[in-house]
């Protein structure tokens, strides 16, 4: 599918309702419960996606505008929230979240991104060379794997107590 720049801030615009209708007002253990270890927890699924939005893709995006290639994006700690969220309620980083998400939709709509600018290229430091709509793909992608790997944890909470049934949900033997 080719990238819309519309739809895919249509489907941006969608991520803060549906974390806040998966996770809002739920007890502790669906939040913090994750599938063993080095695996995530939603709510620090929900920490990373708001350090994302502070530091990965608007600012990024704003080093690709004014700099090209020239200037290597800043590395990404993609491990950050463990830190950032100790201590916050999962209602907080979902308000958090909501607010960061706005304000870089506005953001990317004051870009004022056309074709050009969309093709326009920068330098990761692990990847190379990316464009600019590449980068706005990702974080599409990022936002959409991020609400699946939610859900699959919280499948997860369940794996036996669905008895028998496992055998139809994929979701648990993967």
């Amino acid at each position: 599918m080719e990238f819309k720049l519309e739809e895919a801030m249509e489907i941006l615009g969608r991520t803060p309702g549906t974390l806040q209708s998966l996770l809002g007002d739920l007890p502790g253990d669906w939040i913090m419960n994750n599938e063993g270890a080095d695996s995530w927890s939603p709510f620090d699924v929900l920490g990373h996606l708001i350090h994302a939005e502070e530091e990965d893709w608007i600012p990024r995006a704003r080093i690709i505008l004014e700099h090209g290639q020239s200037r290597p994006f800043d590395p990404f700690n993609r491990t950050a929230m463990f830190e950032k969220s100790k201590g916050r309620s999962t209602a907080e980083l979902l308000e958090v979240f909501k607010f960061l998400r706005q304000k870089n939709l506005e953001s990317l709509r004051q870009m004022k991104l056309n074709r050009e600018k969309l093709n326009m290229k920068g330098t990761h430091p692990a990847l190379g060379q990316v464009r600019l709509e590449q980068l706005l793909a990702t974080w599409v992608v990022h936002d959409l794997s991020h609400i699946a790997q939610i859900t699959r944890v919280m499948c997860r909470q369940y794996d036996a107590e669905v008895g028998p049934w496992k055998a139809y949900l994929p979701i648990l033997s993967k």
